[in-house]
């Protein structure tokens, strides 16, 4: 976060050297800045980030279905959520 307040926003801090890439960014400061938060614009569907942070705080694979199986037969574990709640009893 440190980089993205001296960066971003131009607070200079002493323990920062700039990048050489930060620097070609543009000719002055401001237009460095500008470019810099430009990075960080992209838009995300709420959907999409819904199931990113789902995968990361369960540490579950996110991709296609296809993905996750070859994920999980590779580790020989489940690389999905489970179905939550007790198993259904059939009756007979």
């Amino acid at each position: 976060m440190v980089e993205l307040w001296a960066n971003g926003e131009g607070q200079p801090d002493p323990l920062l050297v700039s990048h050489p890439d930060y620097l070609r960014l543009g000719a002055t400061d401001e237009s460095r800045r500008e470019n810099y938060r430009g990075l960080f614009k992209a838009h995300l569907y709420p959907e999409l980030l819904t199931e990113i942070r789902r995968a990361t705080n369960g540490n579950f694979v996110l991709g296609s279905e296809r993905f996750k199986d070859e994920v999980a037969q590779m580790l020989k574990r489940r690389v999905v959520p489970g179905k939550s709640g007790r198993p259904v009893v059939k009756e007979g």
